[in-house]
């Protein structure tokens, strides 16, 4: 084999490689804006409903700037949020790791996220939001409307996430989050989510107000 051919064979050699090798994105960044929607709440087809919530309360984490949200924008939809949600002034930052940069790996395979001070989450009743989300559509007017509805925001907030994506073995989607801060009207809350499976149980979820 000639010296050129045997670089040519390199170079494929390590050009495959690195396709196949995990990649790591910080975000916000140039290759990553962060999560391509508003907050953590959705209706999958054939799944439905998924909200971070306990027996009472649910919880709903909002990952930009609730004052930029549109009011009618159908929260539920995850799908169609971006581009426009990356208009929004993202409230946490991190990183993502995707299978490769391909367009057909941007689901990630894991993320974590850390509040920058300031993450809005919004409490209400976990009956009243079943059944404002019943007909597959929930706005942000809605949810302020409902009598349950509290805002706050966190000053502490992480989040780790293994995605779900079509096809996947549910048993390895997972999210753990950890979160406290003030209530709108001055009190204490405290958020802990662990050893979540889902997209079909949310289990260990802890939603407390002091």
């Amino acid at each position: 084999m000639t010296r050129s051919k045997y670089l040519l064979a390199v170079m494929a050699a390590v050009s495959t490689a690195a396709a196949l090798a995990n990649v790591r994105l910080e975000f916000p960044g140039p290759l990553s804006q962060g999560p391509p929607y508003y907050a953590q709440i959705s209706d999958l087809p054939g799944i439905g409903l998924q909200a971070i919530h306990t027996d009472e309360w649910a919880a709903i984490p909002f990952f930009r700037e609730l004052a930029c949200v549109p009011g009618d924008f159908n929260l539920l939809d995850i799908r169609a949020a971006a581009p426009a949600a990356f208009a929004c002034t993202l409230t946490v930052q991190g990183f993502e790791i995707r299978k490769s940069l391909a367009p057909e790996d941007v689901i990630p395979i894991q993320g974590r996220l850390s509040g920058l001070g300031a993450v809005a989450i919004l409490f209400v009743s976990w009956p009243q939001l079943q059944a404002a989300a019943a007909d597959g559509n929930l706005t942000l007017a809605e949810l302020k409307a409902l009598p349950s509805y509290q805002v706050s925001y966190a000053s502490f907030f992480t989040m780790t996430h293994h995605p779900w994506a079509p096809g996947d073995d549910l048993r390895g989607a997972v999210i753990e989050i950890s979160a406290r801060g003030l209530l709108q009207d001055g009190r204490q809350f405290q958020l802990q989510v662990s050893g979540v499976h889902v997209p079909k149980d949310w289990k260990h979820v802890t939603i407390r107000f002091w």
